[in-house]
């Protein structure tokens, strides 16, 4: 478990997503020495897919103890490794986006 983050305020998810998986999509020019972010996207898939499932089973543990800040700090660390994932097999928050819209008809 990481530092718990401390003043978090209220944001707009979807600014805030945007905004990040704008980022994520510039790490593509930097080296992998230069960025964590870098790192997962150029490096070998079984990484970042671990990490991926790491931060599933954290977000799953902190919901087994009823933490809500742990619970909001690993979700957290969950949607970050899985925008790295989608940016790195090409898929977009508009074509998300689309796929959970279609899911709520």
């Amino acid at each position: 478990m990481g530092e718990r983050t401390a003043n978090v305020h209220d944001g707009d998810i979807g600014t805030t997503l945007t905004s990040l998986a704008a980022t994520l999509h510039g790490r593509w020019d930097m080296t992998p020495d230069q960025s964590y972010t870098a790192r997962l996207l150029h490096g070998k898939e079984d990484k970042l897919l671990s990490k991926l499932a790491e931060e599933a089973s954290e977000v799953i543990m902190a919901c087994k103890d009823d933490d809500h800040d742990h619970i909001r700090y690993e979700a957290a660390d969950l949607v970050y490794h899985l925008l790295v994932t989608l940016e790195r097999y090409g898929v977009t928050l508009d074509e998300l986006a689309g796929e959970l819209n279609a899911r709520m008809r």
